[in-house]
């Protein structure tokens, strides 16, 4: 047998340790729409700071077209 299906898995909340398999079945929904809504956010804050690179890249070409007019 797996080492994998002899431990029981758990998630720690608020510094308390809770064993996924004795959760209620709303319990482990809300856990996933929990992880879903990390996922979401970790991947908007990637994005985040895609754009604020785009963002600095096109003010370095704008402060660069404005020095060539005058």
């Amino acid at each position: 047998m797996a080492e994998e299906e002899t431990q029981q898995r758990t998630v720690t909340i608020d510094g308390t340790e809770y064993k996924i398999d004795e959760m209620s079945e709303n319990a482990r929904q809300q856990l996933i729409n929990l992880r879903v809504a990390d996922q979401e956010i970790a991947r908007l804050n990637r994005q985040l700071a895609i754009t604020r690179t785009a963002r600095q890249a096109y003010a370095r070409a704008l402060q660069g077209e404005l020095g060539k007019s005058q």
